[in-house]
This record gives structure tokens, sequence and C-alpha cells, in this order.
């Protein structure tokens, strides 16, 4: 079953400093692979003169796409512990590249891991966050004589008009919230006097309302 996520609403960025060491962690939101690799590229480009720029990023509710990148740190010691603070802030649809600028004393594998991980971390405490919920994309269809009215009614409901298709008859596909979907078949049946036909088709998120 979907569960609701987390998300950015917009770029937070944070600066931490850990024995002379800059660690510089910006989080972005990205709902693609192509995204949150462009936020990444950005990030490396602003800070080309840094020591490293390691990311990790989430792509999806599900989570489906996971990646992390220590670029040049020990293994597992920086995007790894990124990705995990991420994950278990349960947040989706990311993107993290937190930059360091070595200061001359080395934290260890145990100190890079604290220090990347925090570093998003408190990041995400100042970020503006949004909470996504899983929804479902309905098609309705009517005919020629209703749509307009149905148009209507819809555009200022809670749902989400996805995209409208004029053909011999007229059909919608609506964004609807899980929690709204008892609801919903009936309240278009009101509006339409029956005469509309509803399917269900596939999950998608939409914010909270």
């Amino acid at each position: 079953m979907a569960e609701p996520y987390l998300t950015l609403e917009d770029v937070a960025e944070h600066e931490i400093e850990i024995k002379r060491s800059r660690f510089i962690c910006a989080i972005a939101p990205a709902f693609s692979e192509e995204e949150a690799k462009g936020f990444v590229a950005g990030r490396r480009q602003l800070y080309g003169d840094a020591t490293h720029n390691c990311s990790a990023y989430v792509i999806g509710g599900d989570r489906r796409i996971q990646k992390a990148d220590d670029d040049g740190e020990p293994g597992g010691t920086a995007g790894t512990p990124m990705l995990e603070t991420l994950l278990r802030r349960g947040i989706g649809d990311a993107v993290a590249v937190v930059t360091r600028y070595f200061g001359g004393v080395k934290l260890g594998a145990g100190g890079l891991v604290r220090a990347y991980g925090s570093s998003v971390g408190k990041t995400l405490d100042l970020a503006p966050l949004v909470e996504m919920v899983p929804a479902k994309v309905m098609s309705v269809t009517v005919d020629h004589v209703q749509a307009g009215r149905l148009e209507n009614d819809l555009r200022a409901s809670p749902y989400e008009v996805k995209e409208v298709v004029y053909g011999a008859e007229v059909g919608f596909r609506v964004a609807v919230r899980e929690s709204d979907l008892p609801d919903f078949p009936g309240w278009i049946a009101t509006l339409t006097a029956g005469r509309a036909a509803v399917e269900a088709g596939e999950t998608v998120y939409l914010r909270r309302s």
C-alpha cells in the first residue's frame, strides 16, 4: 500500500564546521533522476575547488531509485550516511549534496559518517517540508452537454484535474487523494445524474490538502 512521504518545498542550505573542515549541505526537491543529477552537477560546478562534493538522492514516493556517491571519501562514509538520513526522515523526491573543504584534520571513518549524516540532518531541520499523500488518477467520461459544468465543478473542488480530452465524449483525468476516494464516485454521480463513467487508474502523489 502506498504511504505518505515528505519532500522539500524549495532548496535548503546549511553549513557546519567540524575540526576545521567545512561541510556545506544543500538539499533540493527532485522528481526525476535527471533533476537530481542536474542539481548534483550544478553544485559540483559551483564548488569546483572543494575537496569533495558527495551526494545522495531518493526518487519516487516508493523510494524506487536510491543513489549515493562518496566522491573520493572512503567507501560508505559519505553518500551512504547521507542517503540513510534522507530515508530515516521519510524523505522522497529529494537530492542532497554535501560539499567538503578539508581543514587539515582527519576525522576517521566514524567521524566522516557522523559529519555527513548530521550535515544532512541539520539541513532538513531547517528545510521547508511538505507532505505528499497517495492519490488515484480517476478517469471520468461524460457527454458534451454535461462536460462544461462538470469541469467547472471539478476545478473548484479539492480534486486535481490532470487532463481533459475531447472526442465523441469528454474524458477527464482527475487525481483524487486516497482519503477522498470513497466519496468521489457519489459526488460525480450527483453532478451528472449518474450518467458519468468513472474508472480508477494509476497511483500518484499530491500535497496533503
